[in-house]
């Protein structure tokens, strides 16, 4: 019998395991992946090519593993008559007549420059007429490697042989790594993160972010909750519902009444400009207006929740030991210090933790509103994150660079959440009554 209930437990908690790796650990895991590569639409995200560019062997003149005479070799374009050559020019429509004179005439010759070349190939009578038909017939012949693509390896290798440069192999390596388009794996990105200074910024404004949000959402919830509690249940119920409007909008819908209320052309610079006041934009005007409004569109979308919460767990209450305080003398304040607060422990810290990962992950509200600006002043983790691997104004994106971002969110997250526990005594909260001990 206890068999049967136990699979029967594992049957109903399948669907929840089911969830749980589908929406939390496969995107966890897939971004731990993506952080350590240096994947972005410059890579792709299957396999890439191999392109040497006069860009990359600009890189080269920094460094001190190529002398000037080589860095000169690789980037400069020969001219080599042979049968590989004549082969390939076949393929590309030159006319037969024309490569059989090359071939006897030119055979097994190497130019330096492409004047040269075309010198030569004017003294052959079937040559084309065409100036611009006789220097695109010099392209097969062409020996540099600077701008071709190369599927594979071993194609990139033998291209990188054939201009007749020579590398040591420490070099070859080089040129190699550099010219890879594809994505490898790296830890780059950690590096980079830490080490520029606007991520620290973006840090900044994140704590600022967290903390002003979930300290309005945690007092004003609160404030509610025990307000309405208070009020006839007629009153509290149509107040509740008033405060619940936030979370049931959507957040373009909500946004948008905000940006009516606080643009210069809004409800409060209209109302302001009747006593002689200027227009001003409160959502972009300044950093510490920018900031106020992007607490308050967050807040009161989490506080609503809040206050659901809240408010359930004070009904909860019995009312017994309410009345009995209230006999022996206590006001509406001291119900609420030694009475309902002490209740709500565990209600706070489901509300404190899931808003700060809320906080942690979200940006919606503030990409709507602020786009993180005036200038950066209001940009968080989040939003950096989602500007660098899905939209940015260069087009570049970042996926691994995003990642890396997004894992360390999951990081401070999962931290954050085992300080809750630890600081609000979860085994205290969970643990067996002492009456039944």
């Amino acid at each position: 019998m206890r068999q049967r209930i136990g699979l029967l437990g594992l049957g109903f908690m399948t669907p929840a395991l089911i969830m749980v790796v589908v929406f939390f650990l496969i995107p966890v895991v897939m971004t731990g992946f993506f952080a350590f590569t240096n994947m972005g639409t410059a890579t792709g995200v299957s396999g890439g090519e191999y392109l040497l560019t006069p860009k990359i062997i600009k890189h080269f003149e920094a460094g001190d593993q190529f002398d000037k005479t080589t860095i000169n070799a690789l980037s400069s374009t020969s001219y080599s008559v042979s049968d590989a050559a004549l082969a390939k020019a076949e393929k590309a429509g030159l006319k037969k007549k024309y490569l059989q004179e090359i071939g006897k005439r030119l055979n097994g010759k190497t130019y330096a420059k492409r004047r040269d070349f075309i010198r030569d190939l004017k003294k052959l009578k079937s040559r084309p007429r065409n100036q611009r038909a006789l220097i695109k017939s010099t392209e097969s012949f062409s020996q540099s490697i600077i701008n071709k693509r190369f599927e594979t390896l071993e194609g990139f290798k033998i291209a990188l042989q054939n201009t007749g440069v020579d590398l040591q192999p420490v070099q070859t390596d080089r040129v190699i790594e550099a010219s890879y388009t594809g994505w490898v794996w790296t830890t780059e990105n950690f590096t980079t993160m830490f080490n520029k200074p606007d991520t620290w910024f973006v840090a900044a404004n994140t704590v600022i972010y967290v903390i002003l949000v979930l300290a309005f959402n945690i007092g004003f919830g609160l404030f509610l909750a025990l307000t309405t509690f208070y009020l006839p249940s007629g009153q509290s119920a149509f107040f509740r519902a008033v405060w619940l409007l936030p979370r049931i909008s959507p957040p373009v819908l909500y946004v948008l009444l905000w940006k009516w209320l606080t643009w210069d052309t809004g409800f409060v610079s209209t109302i302001l400009g009747w006593f002689g006041m200027a227009p001003y934009n409160f959502m972009l005007g300044s950093v510490e207006s920018a900031w106020m409004v992007v607490v308050l569109i967050n807040g009161f979308v989490g506080a609503s929740l809040g206050m659901i919460l809240f408010s359930s767990a004070i009904q909860a209450i019995p009312s017994s030991i309410l009345y009995a305080s209230e006999v022996d003398g206590a006001n509406r304040w001291q119900q609420v210090r030694y009475i309902i607060l002490p209740q709500l422990r565990w209600p706070i810290l489901f509300t404190t933790s899931y808003t700060t990962l809320s906080l942690l992950t979200s940006f919606e509200y503030i990409l709507l509103s602020t786009e993180g600006g005036p200038g950066g002043s209001t940009n968080v983790w989040s939003l950096e994150a989602y500007y660098t691997a899905l939209n940015n104004y260069s087009g570049n994106l970042q996926y691994g660079y995003g990642a890396a971002m997004a894992l360390v969110l999951v990081t401070i997250g999962v931290t954050v959440s085992l300080l809750y526990l630890r600081l609000f005594k979860f085994d205290d909260l969970v643990s067996r009554p002492r009456i039944e001990s």
